[in-house]
This record gives structure tokens, sequence and C-alpha cells, in this order.
């Protein structure tokens, strides 16, 4: 008995761990892949199309947790598939639960680089609960594109 019940525990851990049983959760490279994916689409279709297509909460560009943002490099959000609401307004006054201007640090390090990870506190749309959520952003032009991993 104490066997089945070792391998059952072995079990339930195995398959907690399996990455198909897992894959609700985007990855790091993932979010690299659809930022690309998403800058890619913007310098082929042009601004006006590509925003209609990022914010579509069903469309090509939201898998998961994962989505596409995007912002101008003056704080306003000009995409955002979760959350329509945001879009046309001006994010810097923003902050995380720790009180961290999200926006504000966001462009301060895209000023420095054309691309940066971002760490920060936000709602995650899977689970309803404020998560840490590292975001992958790269400057293009004067907008910029972001998709961030939950933890």
């Amino acid at each position: 008995m104490k066997k089945l019940v070792a391998l059952a525990g072995v079990l339930v851990l195995a398959l907690s761990l399996h990455p198909a049983l897992t894959a609700d959760k985007g990855a790091k490279e993932e979010a690299v892949a659809l930022v690309k994916k998403a800058v890619t689409f913007l310098q082929a279709n042009g601004r006006e199309k590509a925003l209609a297509e990022f914010n579509n909460p069903k469309g090509q560009f939201v898998d998961r947790d994962l989505y596409v943002i995007v912002g101008d490099m003056q704080g306003k959000c000009l995409a955002h598939s979760f959350m329509p609401e945001f879009v046309g307004k001006d994010m810097m006054d923003v902050r995380d639960p720790d009180g961290r201007y999200i926006t504000k640090e966001r462009l301060e390090l895209l000023q420095k680089s054309n691309s940066a990870w971002q760490t920060y506190k936000y709602l995650s749309p899977l689970t309803k609960k404020m998560e840490t959520k590292s975001m992958y952003l790269e400057r293009v032009g004067d907008l910029y594109i972001g998709v961030g991993v939950y933890q």
C-alpha cells in the first residue's frame, strides 16, 4: 500500500510538471516571439491596421495570458486587448501595488535601449489576482510594443 501511495505521489508530481499541463501560462521566449511578430506586422501593415489587430481580444496577438500592448513614447496607451478602457488614455500616473510608476519606468528603459525587460505587479487575466509580471518591450519609432509573462 505504501508503494502505491508513493507511486501515486510521483505520478501527480510528474503530471504537474508536464509542459502540456502547465501551458496555460506563457513563457518568456513566447513573449519575445510575440513582440517580434507584432513589430513585423506593424511594419508590414501600417499603424492603423496593426493597432486594430492588436486591440482585438480574439486576434492573432492574444495567446492564453500573453497579449500585445502598444503605447507611444508620451505614455498614451494605443492598444490593450484585455483592457480596452485603457486605449487612448494617458498612463503616466498608473502605479503598481508597490507604488512604482509603470509607464514612466517603461519609457525611461526605452530611452536607454530599444529593447528591455520590465518587472512589476499587475492583474493576471487568467487568475484575476495581482501577480509579478515581466514584460518584454521593443521600441519602434515613437511607439513601443510589449508582451508580459506572469510568474
